[in-house]
């Protein structure tokens, strides 16, 4: 055996037991689980490996997505250098020339058309960290009021109804692990199993200590599989079905009256509104029959403890805010909150869902969840900020609405981070001819979206894997997520960049911060006193535990179970609100006789941009569908696994049609994780919430019909 040869297998070998160990979790939904992605060197390639982490809130499990993520972090699709558009094409430039260009062009459409011709649009997927610098760039940077975010497609809902009831909002009012305590448990719009799936075992422990779950949805999932009862609910009925629950609550005199009278108000007009409520008229405009309603009434007011989560499927209605006030009386009129085993739960899709909604990135907000609207919370922020209270702009418009004002040529350029508007927001046509309208597109992303191909600049942000920075998840618990890798090619942290631009704006002053830390630190301030109190958390006490907010001093063990006394409001009772059988705006009819509905698949996460760029997980579904009733698709002679075509008023989609037995024979159900023609945006409902500004996504009109007629030829 020659020594080349031995030296060669030496070598291999060495290769072969290289590890290289990084410490991170996962950037999807908001559980926000831990782990370790292993890298080994095998044979002159790399090899990863994904291992859970021991912590709080998934107990060292990792779903499907989770144990893929890095194969988008790793992709070679990963934009590793600014790029500006050229014709047709992008070209690579400097990063001294991409803030140059940056600079001449905000600078040029302000001063012909004012400070609010530049608009923001952030995400939830940003670290607390970026989304608090991302609002104080709108306002100090650009001195814009136009910033919001795409969680105003995601959490507004049960946000807005969270502070109106309660007078706060975070996600769970207890924590995760209270949840096996409960005996009776309604989950409303939201599959857990297959978009927060790590959270499932806790349910299942719940139905072995004797748990009676209801779920209601229009459609069968693995969620309301686990349930011992299943309303099949029409689409955007609810909020109706709800007043079915409390009415029978009321008639039996099931509700807990000391509670009532010692901690809530507006109890007697919700009382006579219910009263005048018919429960067979109920039952025929829900679909729900009168005997289930009241069987599910009864559980839950009769256990003694019960949680209600909601999620999209209720919210993302154009009476979102209010179908959520009224599961929020449900838990009020039963005296289910502020003990072990009860309380509220939103199930916050995005990864920094909470955070990113807590510090500035909404239109309405400052950091620490204050108003921009209220004169001491302008007062004091713009103290942190050290501006004048008149530098400080006022309340811009929602998501949505800045795509009219763009549409409209109001906005004429717009600054994009972690989002990707194209597809995420209803009426997707209507949002494509707005970007084509806007004088000038920056787009900070990892990939060239569907969003960046419309840009004039492209920057390369961070992945996961190499930005450090807090995020805040579902239940108020803040979490430190240390950087695992350098950063590939030019790209830079979003940080780095919002502080960057800052400085060609001449705004240095402002943004001196060399490390995340830093903006934390100023963050933590910036929300001292405010709802969302961060102040007595800091990165060293993060590196040994994880800490629930509101913590308002170094030495306060943070808050867990919320309200265990008193809520939130000034006279510390929480608020009934009385709340009408709501109907969709838009309801079938002889043109679009269907409701369409949409949701998410468990291997796939928001717009798809991340996910569909992991070979592990696009393999699981590598293009769109829609479920349709067999009966239904008999009817409109839709073949199984034929091309269908769904179509509104709006637009239309190709998708590949399913046959589904469970799903409502007047409903069909599109996944909306796919762009260009699988975009089923183009279809949906963008008429807004008058409250929270949601747009209507989970109900709308449709017909289909199939690409190719089978049956006739």
């Amino acid at each position: 055996m020659s020594n080349n040869f031995l030296q060669h297998f030496r070598h291999q070998q060495q290769e072969a037991a290289y590890e290289k160990a990084m410490d991170t979790q996962c950037p999807f939904c908001s559980v926000q689980c831990t782990m370790q992605l292993l890298e080994q060197r095998e044979g002159g390639r790399k090899k990863y490996k994904v291992l859970p982490l021991k912590e709080t809130v998934s107990e060292a499990r990792l779903c499907i997505k989770g144990r893929n993520a890095h194969q988008h972090a790793l992709h070679r699709e990963r934009i590793l250098h600014p790029m500006k558009r050229v014709g047709r094409h992008f070209e690579q430039i400097s990063w001294d020339d991409a803030l140059h260009f940056i600079k001449e062009q905000f600078t040029s459409i302000q001063e012909q058309n004012g400070n609010d011709a530049v608009g923001v649009y952030g995400g939830g997927s940003l670290t607390n960290e970026e989304a608090y610098l991302l609002g104080k760039f709108a306002r100090v940077a650009l001195k814009t009021k136009h910033i919001d975010y795409n969680g105003r497609y995601c959490m507004s809902a049960a946000a807005s109804a969270m502070n109106e009831a309660f007078g706060l909002d975070r996600g769970i009012t207890n924590l995760v692990q209270e949840i096996p305590y409960s005996r009776c448990i309604i989950l409303a719009g939201t599959n857990i199993a297959e978009c927060q799936p790590t959270l499932l075992p806790y349910f299942q422990k719940a139905k072995e200590n004797g748990a009676f779950i209801i779920a209601l949805d229009p459609r069968e999932t693995l969620t309301t599989k686990l349930a011992d009862m299943h309303l099949k609910v029409k689409p955007g009925m609810d909020a109706a079905l709800v007043n079915g629950m409390l009415k029978v609550i009321l008639d039996q005199n099931l509700y807990d009256l000391s509670f009532i009278e010692e901690r809530t108000n507006g109890f007697e007009e919700l009382k006579e509104h219910i009263e005048s409520l018919d429960l067979n008229e109920i039952a025929a405009s829900t679909g729900i029959q009168r005997e289930q309603m009241e069987r599910a009434a009864v559980h839950f007011a009769t256990g003694s403890t019960g949680m209600v989560f909601t999620a999209r499927g209720v919210e993302q209605q154009t009476h979102g805010h209010a179908t959520v006030r009224n599961f929020l009386n449900l838990i009020l009129v039963t005296g289910n909150i502020g003990k072990l085993g009860s309380g509220y739960g939103a199930v916050t899709g995005q990864g920094n869902g909470q955070g990113g909604r807590e510090h500035g990135q909404k239109a309405d907000q400052l950091p620490g969840y204050r108003s921009i609207e209220h004169p001491e919370h302008r007062k004091y922020i713009s103290k942190v900020w050290g501006i004048t209270e008149e530098e400080l702009p006022g309340k811009g418009v929602s998501a949505y609405e800045m795509i009219e004002k763009m549409d409209a040529e109001e906005i004429k350029a717009l600054f994009i981070m972690g989002s990707n508007p194209l597809v995420s927001t209803p009426n997707a046509n209507l949002a494509e001819s707005a970007l084509k309208k806007l004088k000038f597109l920056v787009v900070v992303d990892m990939f060239l979206s569907e969003t960046a191909k419309h840009a004039d600049l492209v920057l390369p942000s961070s992945s996961y894997l190499e930005d450090e920075g807090t995020m805040t998840n579902m239940e108020g618990r803040v979490t430190l997520r240390k950087a695992a890798r350098s950063c590939p090619g030019e790209v830079r942290h979003d940080w780095q960049i919002l502080c960057d631009v800052a400085v060609q704006l001449g705004k240095k002053t402002y943004f001196p911060f060399q490390s995340a830390e830093e903006i934390f630190n100023e963050l933590r301030v910036a929300s001292k006193g405010g709802k969302a109190d961060y102040y007595g958390i800091t990165y060293k006490r993060l590196e040994k535990e994880r800490v629930f907010w509101p913590c308002p001093a170094p030495g306060h063990p943070g808050e867990g179970r919320l309200f265990t006394e008193s809520f939130a409001h000034e006279d510390g009772k929480a608020k009934f609100l009385t709340v009408a059988n709501h109907k969709p705006k838009e309801q079938p009819n002889r043109q679009f006789p269907l409701y369409l509905t949409t949701g998410r698949v468990m291997s796939h996460y928001l717009t798809g941009a991340q996910t569909r760029r992991s070979p592990a997980l696009a393999a699981r579904e590598i293009e769109s569908f829609i479920r349709i009733h067999p009966s239904t698709a008999r009817a409109f002679h839709v073949q199984n696994h034929s091309l269908v075509k769904v179509e509104s008023a709006r637009g239309s989609i190709q998708a590949r049609g399913l046959y589904d037995e469970s799903i409502r024979e007047d409903t069909v159900f599109v996944p909306f994780h796919w762009g260009d023609e699988q975009n089923i945006n183009k279809v949906t409902y963008h008429a807004l919430d008058p409250v929270c500004k949601m747009p209507g996504f989970k109900v709308c009109a449709v017909r289909i019909a199939p690409v190719v007629d089978l049956s006739r030829n």
